[in-house]
């Protein structure tokens, strides 16, 4: 039997895998994003209410609060969305702050104290999401619309002329990211069963973008690597004791010089499944 330990680490690696995936979507169309910690904490606090107050089944709480966050994630990714580089990053992190200032006020669901009565989640129900999320990127990176995303990632100038709407191209992968990270949200918030404003800070997005970069940010498997190791490794390092932070950040550095394209890319997953080539 699995020691709770094990199952916590699990777990977080669910958790942070489905984040990631939220940042890798969005980042397919060349857009990033530092503000899917706002999104993650608009479903958890959503899933949460509608659980605790209404008595909703977690299920249909998490559906819930993944439309809510998308549409928010619309809302916002228009204006957004007409910034590029640095300035999109900067005001995507401001959203995140300002959406964690807003829990940190909002008393109905205990602002600065938290709020908390969730009832704990299985780890199986966890990574029941993770592998269906993972398995819908897997099947979307197999799509027309995928290519289109690729298009304007790669060339957002030549995918227009082509006759793509570049514009709802990236809104609707920023408000699928943002449906993604609130799915994360719901089930942080049913593990720990405790939720507070700075559980969604800006550390939690880096964290997404960070497993993104570091398991390969062009295929979806990267995120799982990202994940499983942004976790992992500095448990593995606790031998390390007071340099073990120290000694993770050194290795993350040699794996970027290494491998700036991340550990994972589409040419090693090819010969990693035995296919003939790249696709």
């Amino acid at each position: 039997m699995m020691s709770t330990y094990y199952a916590g680490l699990l777990a977080d690696i669910g958790i942070l895998l489905i984040g990631t995936l939220s940042v890798y979507v969005i980042l397919a169309t060349g857009q990033l994003s530092l503000g899917n910690a706002g999104f993650m904490g608009i479903g958890s606090y959503i899933a949460s209410f509608l659980t605790v107050e209404w008595h909703w089944p977690l299920t249909v709480a998490l559906v819930i609060s993944a439309l809510a966050a998308s549409m928010i994630g619309i809302i916002v990714g228009f204006p957004a969305l007409r910034l590029k580089g640095i300035y999109l990053a900067i005001a995507t992190l401001g959203f995140g702050e300002m959406v964690r200032s807003f829990f940190l006020n909002f008393d109905r669901m205990g602002g600065s104290s938290g709020y908390h009565g969730m009832q704990h989640i299985s780890l199986a129900y966890i990574w029941l999401w993770a592998a269906g999320i993972f398995l819908i990127v897997t099947i979307l990176e197999r799509s027309q619309l995928w290519l289109e995303l690729r298009a304007v990632h790669d060339d957002e100038t030549a995918a227009g002329l082509v006759g793509l709407n570049t514009t709802h191209i990236k809104v609707g992968a920023f408000g699928f990211g943002a449906a993604i990270a609130a799915i994360a949200g719901g089930l942080f918030a049913h593990h720990y069963v405790y939720i507070e404003p700075g559980n969604f800070g800006f550390e939690r997005s880096i964290d997404f973008v960070l497993a993104v970069i570091l398991g390969g940010s062009t295929v979806g498997a990267g995120a799982v690597v990202g994940a499983g190791l942004l976790i992992l490794l500095p448990e593995w390092l606790r031998f390390l004791a007071d340099w073990r932070l120290a000694a993770f950040g050194v290795l993350l550095i040699l794996v970027l010089l290494l491998r700036r394209q991340g550990i994972l890319d589409r040419p090693l997953l090819a010969k990693l499944t035995f296919r003939s080539g790249a696709w």
